[in-house]
């Protein structure tokens, strides 16, 4: 049944909004400053301090600036934190440019593969235009980080350092996502035609393009280099002509394979794996799984990591109720309901399901603050750099975790007997554009 907005009706509108002469002082003040900042709770301040009960030996902080690249930092800084404490060195930081300029590579592989797959899909198919629209996206996943780092290692951040187009994605991003894409149109016509050998030397031609214009955009990563650097005490440490994997086997006390991705995601049935698969970004690596649980087992663990003495990498949509300048993440930060006088309250499963909720950024725990078990609120290290925040860190209140925190990575010990179980199970196969995608 059609409705049609009618005069009289604007009219009511209009009548019952000066009926009510805060109305216009709230609009006063919210045109004056905008709906955020005439919402804005300082009672958050009184409740949420910048001590914690479990706080890792952190210092400075990175900066993805213009990128999308928050899931490669995080994983990291993971990384990084691993490194200072085995090495006396928490200053130390790693190239996230290195590991991009790999990803640009394969994950271009990936696209042409999937393109090649489901050529005989007409291009307006859902499926299809998700692997379209991902083109030359520089977004990502933990698995597929710790993918990149299993394959090509790490190297110091001084050994491959941050570009222009590393610091700003968006051009390369779109000069990248153009030519894949005008490639995808010419795979599709050599699938079709069943052509297998110009399939092939098409394939081959195109990620040799790929790679020269990643590396006029970002640099060649290095083969060796020289590991240079002061620890804590100023102790000086030279270790000469390294390869990138050598590097990470002989300094990095960690195993990639023994993390699990723990999803709170309501809008999926509980107690099952899932897997992403349209998402994986190396042929070979290690596929995007998520163990999706009640929340209460995320921020156990969590908790856990970090007592034990690692950081925690975690998925989040963090543009909601957060504030850049005092790095305050808190569920009632904004109070955008009592300034319009609605209700826009949706259960997390809501949120997901209708595209509300996403996650959208990814950060690093770093600090817990509990009083007598119950968590008061956690500390953040994010990767905006140190004129965010608390020169870089963010302090998020617990009430927020359980709302917007969707992942968290920890090492199979934290799950339960029957979670680890469920890790052998088969995977549920997720579409490219489920919720958790």
């Amino acid at each position: 049944m059609s409705h049609e907005l009618t005069l009289q009706e604007l009219a009511e509108f209009s009548q019952d909004f000066n009926a009510n002469p805060k109305n216009q002082v709230i609009a006063r003040a919210a045109g004056r400053s905008g709906v955020l900042e005439a919402s804005y709770n300082e009672g958050v301040a009184r409740r949420l301090t910048r001590v914690f009960s479990t706080e890792l030996d952190t210092d400075n902080v990175t900066n993805q600036k213009q990128s999308g690249r928050c899931w490669l930092f995080s994983t990291l800084n993971v990384l990084r934190h691993n490194f200072g404490q085995k090495n006396k060195a928490k200053n130390f930081t790693l190239s996230q440019s290195y590991n991009f300029f790999w990803d640009k590579l394969e994950r271009a592989n990936l696209f042409y593969e999937k393109v090649i797959e489901t050529a005989d899909k007409p291009l307006d198919d859902r499926e299809v235009r998700s692997y379209f629209d991902f083109a030359g996206h520089d977004g990502g996943q933990w698995h597929m980080a710790i993918s990149l780092v299993k394959k090509y290692g790490v190297v110091p951040s001084y050994a491959m350092p941050e570009s222009f187009n590393t610091s700003a994605t968006a051009g390369f991003a779109q000069a990248l996502a153009d030519k894949e894409r005008k490639d995808a149109l010419v795979l599709r016509k050599l699938a079709q035609a069943g052509d297998t050998e110009g399939l092939e030397k098409a394939r081959k031609q195109f990620l040799n393009e790929v790679y020269r214009m990643t590396a006029i955009a970002v640099g060649e990563p290095p083969k060796t280099f020289d590991l240079e650097f002061r620890d804590d005490d100023k102790g000086y440490h030279l270790d000469k002509d390294l390869t990138p994997v050598a590097f990470f086997n002989k300094y990095f006390d960690v195993d990639l394979d023994d993390y699990v991705v723990l999803t709170n995601a309501p809008d999926h049935e509980y107690g099952k794996l899932y897997h992403l698969g349209a998402e994986d970004n190396v042929e070979g690596g290690s596929p995007i799984l998520f163990l999706n649980v009640p929340m209460e087992y995320l921020e156990r663990a969590a908790v856990s990591q970090l007592k034990d003495g690692e950081a925690v990498w975690f998925g989040n949509d963090v543009l909601r109720q957060m504030d850049r300048k005092t790095g305050y993440l808190d569920t009632d930060l904004y109070k955008l309901d009592e300034l319009f006088d609605v209700d826009t309250s949706l259960t997390k499963a809501e949120r997901l399901a209708t595209g509300v909720g996403e996650v959208s950024h990814a950060m690093t725990l770093v600090g817990v603050d509990e009083d007598q078990g119950e968590i008061r609120q956690w500390k953040v290290e994010n990767s905006w750099g140190d004129k965010s925040g608390s020169k870089g860190y963010y302090v998020m209140s617990q009430d927020w975790f359980k709302e917007y925190v969707y992942e968290v990575v920890v090492h199979k010990q934290y799950l339960t007997k029957d979670q680890q179980s469920l890790l052998a199970s088969t995977p549920v196969e997720l579409e490219p554009w489920d919720s958790l995608a």
